[in-house]
């Protein structure tokens, strides 16, 4: 039995749960997400509590479980509370705003970069801090990672965009001196 799909979800009171032919519709306090999944698996609701079984303990259907299972518990946590990412820039003159729907960076580059956030994501930016909220774990974390990569840490002295609590190895700069050949 998968350590993961073995557990049960318990769904809060103020969380809605729908089943459909291959998915799940999970209906919160801070909106909707559709878990979609394979028709093999056996899903069970009863007194606030959701079990998914699998029919066999094939290799593909015990990946299936534990993965429907976590799917299906970050969108009940999703619609619940939510999620949230935050980052930080450093470096000198590296900011970021809010303009519109839009976040405005300034990473050292030529141009600013105007990131769009897709939809069902809240990104407010205070200068050096940039946080990312949304109900949809995967898309707050991709997210995070685009902005993330428009400008990665630098080993020497740090500079970029990194998580709030990313840990960048510093690396030594050239040394004068030592001998030729």
């Amino acid at each position: 039995m998968s350590r993961i799909g073995k557990n049960p979800i318990i769904i809060p009171s103020d969380v809605k749960v729908k089943f459909e032919e291959n998915s799940v519709i999970i209906d919160g306090p801070k909106g909707s997400l559709i878990v979609s999944h394979d028709s093999s698996l056996k899903m069970k609701y009863e007194d606030n509590t959701l079990t998914i079984e699998r029919p066999t303990d094939s290799r593909t259907h015990k990946a299936l479980h534990g993965t429907t299972r976590q799917l299906v518990f970050n969108a009940v946590q999703g619609t619940k509370e939510g999620f949230t990412k935050e980052l930080e820039i450093r470096g000198v003159g590296y900011q970021a705003s809010n303009q519109g729907k839009y976040i405005v960076l300034q990473l050292g580059y030529s141009h600013d970069i105007y990131f769009e956030p897709p939809e069902g994501i809240i990104i407010s930016a205070n200068k050096t801090e940039i946080t990312i909220n949304g109900i949809n774990k995967q898309l707050v974390g991709e997210v995070a990672a685009k902005i993330r990569s428009f400008r990665k840490p630098e080993p020497y002295k740090g500079k970029g965009i990194r998580y709030k609590d990313e840990y960048v190895i510093s690396k030594q700069g050239k040394t004068v001196g030592g001998s030729g050949s």
